[in-house]
C-alpha cells in the first residue's frame, strides 16, 4: 500500500482546519501521515491542532513560535516528508473522498510520472462550481510528457494545488519554493517537475478549493500576477536549462504567450469599463513582447479602442454571436 506524506499549512484558518484533516484521514486504500505547521496563528489554529493530534496518532503538529510565511512553510514540509508521495494541503481546502488512492495508483503504474494532478470543485460561500478540465487537454485520464505539459500551460497556472501529488525523492530533487515567487511559485514548481519528469492528469474531481477574500491570490493586481507570472518562467528556464532542449525558442514561445494573455486581460478590462486597467496591461504586454503589436488579439483589441466603448458595446452581442459561431 503507498504511503503518503500530507503537508498541511495554516495560518489563521483554525475554522477550516478540522474538515480538512478528517478528509485526509478518511482516505481508505493508502498509508497517511499529517503534519499541520501553524505558522504562528493567532486564531485558534493551535487548539485545533492538538485536539486532532491526540485523537489520532497519524497527525502531527509543529508550532512556530513566530510567522514564517507560506514560502518557508511549505519548504519545512518539504524537508519533513518521507513517504512515497508528498501532497501540499492548504487547511481552507479539503480532498475528495478518493483522490489519494486514485493519483496514488496512476504514479505507482507509471514509475515515469512524478507529479499527478486532477479536476476541482471551487466552493465560494455555499455555491459549488466544477472546474473544467485544462483547455486543450481532452477527456479522460492521461499521461503527458513534460514539454506538452508546458505548452498546454501557456504561461499559466493551470493546476489547482490542493489536487497535486509529488513524488517524494523527485520533489526533494527539485528543491522547495523559491522564497521569491509569492504568487506564482506553485506554477514555477508544475513547470520544475515537468522538466524533470511526465506530468499525469486524472480527469475526476480530486479536491474542492475555497475560493473566499482571504485567498492569497485575491491579493494581487492584474500587473502583479503578470510580474510574478514572468518571474516563474524566468526561474524555471534558468533553473532547467540544464534538462531542457532548445531553452532559447521555448523562452520566446512564454514570452509571447505571456504578453498575448496580457492583451486579453486588457480587453476584458476594456469590456467592463475599467479604461486605465486596459491601458496599462497593453502597456505591460509591449514591454513583455513588442512583436504581440502585430497579432489578431491586438489589432482587435485596438479596433475597440478606436470604436471606443459606447459604440462596442452596441457592437458587443454581434461580436460575441460571430466568434461562438467560428468556435463552432
Amino acid at each position: 500500500m503507498s504511503s503518503i506524506d500530507v503537508i498541511i499549512p495554516c495560518y489563521r484558518y483554525g475554522h477550516f482546519l478540522r474538515d480538512c484533516v478528517q478528509t485526509v484521514l478518511t482516505q481508505s486504500g493508502v498509508t497517511v501521515r499529517v503534519l499541520i505547521i501553524d505558522d504562528a496563528s493567532p486564531d485558534n489554529t493551535a487548539e485545533v491542532a492538538q485536539e486532532l493530534a491526540r485523537e489520532d496518532s497519524r497527525v502531527n503538529v509543529l508550532k512556530h513560535a513566530s510567522n514564517r510565511g507560506h514560502i518557508a512553510t511549505f519548504n519545512e514540509g518539504i524537508a519533513w516528508a518521507a513517504a512515497d508521495y508528498m501532497v501540499l494541503l492548504s487547511a481552507d481546502d479539503c480532498l475528495l473522498p478518493g483522490a489519494l488512492a486514485r493519483s496514488a495508483r496512476l504514479m505507482d503504474d507509471h514509475p515515469s510520472v512524478g507529479l499527478a494532478f486532477g479536476r476541482a470543485i471551487v466552493q465560494q460561500d455555499d455555491r459549488r462550481e466544477d472546474v473544467a478540465a485544462p483547455p486543450g487537454l481532452g477527456p479522460g485520464t492521461r499521461i503527458l510528457s513534460g514539454i506538452e505539459f508546458v505548452r498546454l500551460s501557456r504561461a499559466k497556472n493551470i493546476v489547482l494545488a490542493p489536487t497535486v501529488m509529488v513524488r517524494t525523492s523527485l520533489q526533494k530533487k527539485v528543491g522547495g519554493y523559491s522564497a521569491q515567487l509569492t504568487h506564482s511559485g506553485d506554477m514555477e514548481m508544475w513547470l520544475r517537475f515537468a522538466a524533470h519528469a511526465e506530468v499525469g492528469f486524472i480527469d475526476q474531481n480530486q479536491a474542492v478549493y475555497r475560493r473566499h477574500t482571504a485567498n492569497m491570490s485575491t491579493t494581487y493586481s492584474p500587473e502583479q500576477d503578470l510580474a510574478q507570472r514572468k518571474a516563474a518562467i524566468e526561474g524555471f528556464l534558468s533553473s532547467c536549462a540544464p534538462v531542457l532542449a532548445n531553452v532559447d525558442d521555448l523562452r520566446t514561445w512564454f514570452v509571447h504567450e505571456l504578453a498575448l494573455d496580457a492583451v486579453k486581460s486588457a480587453s476584458r478590462a476594456f469590456n467592463v469599463g475599467a479604461m486605465g486597467l486596459s491601458d496599462r496591461l497593453c502597456d505591460a504586454a509591449l514591454k513583455i513582447d513588442p512583436k504581440v503589436e502585430g497579432t489578431p488579439s491586438w489589432l482587435a483589441l485596438a479596433c475597440k479602442r478606436r470604436l471606443g466603448r459606447r459604440a462596442w458595446r452596441l457592437l458587443q452581442p454581434a461580436a460575441d454571436r460571430l466568434r461562438q459561431m467560428i468556435v463552432r
